[in-house]
C-alpha cells in the first residue's frame, strides 16, 4: 500500500527540516542557453534544479500549463519519473487547478494520479463537492483546494459575504477541513499576500496543511505567514517559491544558484519557527 500523501508530507517535513516547496514552472524563453540545445531541454533544466535542491525541500510543484503550453508533456513525465527515482520521499503536487463534473472530473483525476503519478493535485472548489469527489476518493492522494489565493483579484469573489456574514473563503475552508476531508488528505491554498486571512483560515482548519504561494516574486509576507500559519508542531505549511528559485541565475550556474536560494529561504523560514 502506498504511503498516504499527508503521511509523506509529515515525514519529509521532519527529514529535510524544511517547509520549502519549489515550483517547477519552466519557461523555455527564460531558461539558460546551456540547457536549450538538447532533446528535452525542459527536463534537463528541471533535473539540474532537483539535484541542487532535493535535500532542502518538502515538496515540488510543477505547474501543468508550463508543460502543456510548450508541448512538453514528455518533459513533465520525465521530471516526475526522475523525482521518484532521485528523491522518492519528496511529494509532488501537480498544480493543475482542476474542477469539473461527471466523467470529465474522473478523467482529470486519472490524469493527475494515474498518468502522471502525482502525490497531490490542486483543485478549484467553485463547482462544489461533485466536482471534487473523484479526486477525494483517491484515499492515498492529496487534494489541494483553492481557498484564499495570492492574486490581486482574489477578493472579488473570495471575500464576498454570505447571508450569515461569513466571507466565502471561510465557508470554503470549513468545507475543505470538514465534510470534504473524509479521507483526511486535504490541503488548502492560502496566499502569502494575505497573512491575516491565512490566520483566520488556520483557526478554522486546525492542523490541516496549507499550501502557501506568493513568496518571492509576488511579494508575500513570510513573517506573517509563519506567525499566523504554523501549527503547534511548527509545521503545517508548504511555502512555495517558483521564479525566485528556478530563475536565480541565467548562466551555467543556474542550478547552483537555485540551490542557494532554496537554502536561503529554508533558513529564513526556520529562523522564524
Amino acid at each position: 500500500m502506498n504511503m498516504k500523501f499527508i503521511d509523506k508530507l509529515n515525514s519529509i517535513w521532519a527529514r529535510n527540516n524544511s517547509l520549502v516547496c519549489v515550483g517547477l514552472d519552466p519557461d523555455f524563453a527564460k531558461m539558460p542557453d546551456c540547457v536549450k540545445s538538447g532533446k528535452n531541454p525542459i527536463f534537463a533544466f528541471n533535473r539540474a534544479i532537483i539535484d541542487a535542491t532535493c535535500k532542502d525541500v518538502c515538496c515540488y510543484k510543477p505547474q501543468i500549463a508550463c508543460y502543456e503550453g510548450q508541448c512538453a508533456e514528455e518533459d513533465l513525465m520525465m521530471t516526475l519519473d526522475y523525482i521518484r527515482k532521485k528523491c522518492p520521499e519528496v511529494p509532488v503536487i501537480l498544480d493543475a487547478k482542476r474542477g469539473d463534473i461527471g466523467n470529465t472530473s474522473k478523467m482529470y483525476a486519472k490524469e493527475a494520479f494515474e498518468r502522471y503519478g502525482a502525490d497531490a493535485v490542486t483543485l478549484n472548489p467553485y463547482m462544489g463537492m461533485d466536482a471534487l469527489k473523484p479526486f477525494l476518493d483517491y484515499a492515498d492522494k492529496g487534494a489541494v483546494i483553492l481557498c484564499r489565493t495570492s492574486n490581486a483579484g482574489a477578493k472579488e469573489i473570495q471575500e464576498l459575504k454570505l447571508e450569515n456574514g461569513l466571507p466565502l473563503y471561510k465557508h470554503v475552508a470549513e468545507l475543505i477541513a470538514g465534510p470534504w476531508n473524509y479521507n483526511g488528505n486535504n490541503m488548502l491554498v492560502a496566499g502569502a499576500t494575505a497573512p491575516a486571512e491565512l490566520g483566520e483560515i488556520r483557526k478554522i482548519v486546525g492542523r490541516t496543511p496549507l499550501l502557501v504561494p506568493g513568496i518571492g516574486a509576488q511579494g508575500g509576507d513570510l513573517e506573517g505567514v509563519l506567525k499566523f500559519g504554523l501549527t503547534p508542531e511548527q509545521t503545517g505549511l508548504v511555502i512555495n517559491s517558483s521564479r525566485g528559485i528556478i530563475y536565480a541565475s541565467n548562466g551555467e550556474d543556474f542550478a547552483e544558484k537555485a540551490g542557494e536560494e532554496t537554502r536561503k529561504l529554508k533558513a529564513a523560514i526556520n529562523s522564524l519557527r
